[in-house]
């Protein structure tokens, strides 16, 4: 897709398709999300949209890996840049969500091959045309798109601020259609990427606070590398090794950090399916010439035979896997209750702020030593 030659992303936010909703027949509907962006500066800004789910939801009995969604239309789409301290950690609430969206700011109108609307087809990956935007460090891109149709995917999951217009004003709602990408022409020495479940997503950390792992990570490696956060709630490593939509935005990077598991482990994939998953994302990945850091299954409360599982899967990316890629991080031992009880999470199953600093500080550590980016 020629659209990765020109165009990284400039957020660490997370915005997959996750789930799907419906609406009425003939109605229209307004909503608005909110990126936080990295890099500063003067750049030409593109939206990478896709038609498919990435990635299982819950038990999957209503959305799952590599949904194609049926067509939907974008009767317009607007971006503004808004203030850094426009958007609190209390956006939830109705007051702060009609304080947010009543700011006096200018969109800039969204074209998609030179027209205003745009007709999704069925599994159709798309982008905005180009558009010129100055946006500082920590400032917000906002994302206002009217749409109708019958089925639309969205972030169910999702903590940025996320809004939905009504005849009452703002309210916040997550059923709007996302952004899988903020693309911008902001030349990148290294394009990483990072892929995994709820934990990489940012769940645990407080809404809209940009403390997750990988966001903390982030702010301790190099500002000239573009970060992209694949992260999806109740993502499986099963789903990336489809090797479908969420592994195509994958593959599309220079270094791929990689923690799944925890979702298999729970929700009946067996040892020996989760090994295979793994070894068959490392293999695709690598056959790309793409650098791989893969890290151990995080501790999450395991019990009885899933305990088992987890430390045997653990085992086998620390010895099997570790020849296969360019880097093991294990995060148990920063995560972990204690030795005797290394199943159970020190910091809660979705790593809170702290939790977070000191995965990213020891991954840091582990990467300058490896010379990984070098």
């Amino acid at each position: 897709m020629k659209y990765f030659d020109t165009y990284t992303s400039n957020t660490i936010a997370a915005s997959a398709n996750q789930h799907t909703f419906t609406m009425e027949k003939g109605e229209v509907r307004t909503g608005r999300v909110f990126y936080k962006i990295l890099s500063g500066g003067t750049y030409n800004y593109s939206l990478l949209f896709s038609n498919i789910i990435d990635s299982t939801y819950a038990d999957g009995s209503v959305s799952h890996k590599n949904l194609v969604v049926d067509e939907w239309e974008i009767l317009e789409a607007k971006l503004a840049v808004f203030d850094k301290d426009a958007v609190s950690e209390n956006f939830m609430e109705d007051d702060a969500a009609t304080e947010i969206n009543n700011q006096s700011v200018n969109f800039t109108q969204l074209t998609f091959d030179g027209k205003i609307t745009k007709t999704v087809l069925p599994g159709e990956f798309f982008s905005s045309d180009p558009i010129s935007l100055t946006i500082q460090e920590d400032e917000y891109l906002c994302l206002e798109i009217t749409f109708k149709g019958n089925t639309i995917p969205y972030h169910e999951e999702s903590f940025l601020p996320v809004f939905t217009k009504t005849d009452k004003g703002w309210i916040y709602d997550r059923r709007m259609p996302f952004a899988g990408m903020v693309g911008c022409d902001r030349p990148a020495k290294l394009r990483v990427g990072f892929i995994g479940d709820s934990i990489t997503q940012g769940i645990g950390v407080p809404h809209n606070s940009y403390k997750h792992w990988n966001a903390e990570l982030t702010k301790k490696l190099s500002p000239e590398y573009a970060y992209w956060n694949l992260g999806i709630g109740y993502a499986r490593a099963t789903d990336m090794a489809t090797d479908g939509a969420w592994a195509f935005k994958a593959k599309n990077n220079d270094v791929v950090v990689v923690c799944l598991g925890v979702n298999d482990t729970f929700h009946g994939n067996t040892e020996a399916q989760l090994t295979q998953a793994l070894d068959d994302i490392v293999n695709f990945l690598k056959k790309r010439g793409i650098k791989i850091i893969l890290q151990t299954i995080p501790p999450f409360g395991y019990e009885g035979e899933k305990i088992d599982m987890w430390k045997n899967v653990n085992h086998y990316i620390k010895t099997e896997l570790s020849t296969k890629v360019d880097m093991v991080f294990d995060v148990v031992p920063y995560l972990q209750m204690n030795s005797e009880n290394s199943h159970i999470a020190k910091f809660e199953g979705h790593p809170n702020a702290e939790g977070c600093k000191i995965w990213a500080e020891e991954l840091l550590k582990t990467i300058n030593s490896s010379h990984i980016f070098d």
